[in-house]
C-alpha cells in the first residue's frame, strides 16, 4: 500500500525562510556588477544594431538605383528600407532581454544596499523574464534554423533532379 505523506512536511518549506550570509551576499554583489557591465555593453551593441540599420539602409538604397532594374527586380528601391526595417526589428528583439539584465542587476544593487528582500525578490523577477525572453529567442531561432536547412534540402534535391 502507499504510504500517506504528512503535511506538516511539505509546509515545513513554507515556513522556511531563506537566509543570505556575507558570503553570498559577496557574490551577489560580484553578480550584479557583471550583469550590470554586460547590460552596458548590450545596450552600446544595440545602439551599433541601429546605427548599421541607418547605413544599411541608405548603402542599399543608393546600390539598388545604382543597378540596372532586371537584376534587382521589384526590390531595387525598397531593399534599403527592408535593410533598416530588418535591422531595427533585430536591435529591438535584443533590447528586451537587455533591458531586463539591467533591472536586475541595478534592483539587486539596490536590494544589497538597502538589505531589502521585496527590491531583491523583483530583482530576481527581471533574471527570470530574462532568461525566460533569451530562452524563447534560442528556441524561435534553432526553429528558425531547422527551416532554413529544410528548404535548403528541398531545394538541393530539387535542383539535383532537374
Amino acid at each position: 500500500m502507499e504510504e500517506m505523506v504528512d503535511l506538516s512536511e511539505e509546509s515545513t518549506f513554507e515556513e522556511f525562510e531563506l537566509q543570505v550570509n556575507e558570503s553570498a551576499k559577496g557574490f551577489l554583489k560580484e553578480a550584479a556588477k557583471w550583469a550590470y557591465f554586460l547590460s552596458v555593453l548590450g545596450y552600446i551593441g544595440v545602439g551599433f544594431i541601429v546605427l548599421a540599420a541607418i547605413f544599411a539602409g541608405a548603402i542599399f538604397t543608393t546600390i539598388g538605383h545604382m543597378m540596372p532594374m532586371e537584376q534587382m527586380g521589384m526590390f531595387s528601391s525598397a531593399f534599403g528600407i527592408m535593410m533598416t526595417v530588418v535591422y531595427l526589428l533585430i536591435a529591438g528583439l535584443y533590447f528586451f532581454p537587455i533591458y531586463y539584465l539591467n533591472r536586475f542587476a541595478s534592483n539587486l544593487k539596490a536590494a544589497l544596499r538597502d538589505n531589502n528582500s521585496a527590491t531583491l525578490a523583483n530583482s530576481f523577477e527581471y533574471l527570470k523574464s530574462h532568461y525566460k525572453f533569451i530562452g524563447i529567442l534560442a528556441l524561435i531561432t534553432l526553429c528558425f534554423y531547422g527551416l532554413i536547412i529544410i528548404f535548403i534540402s528541398i531545394a538541393a534535391i530539387d535542383t539535383g533532379l532537374r
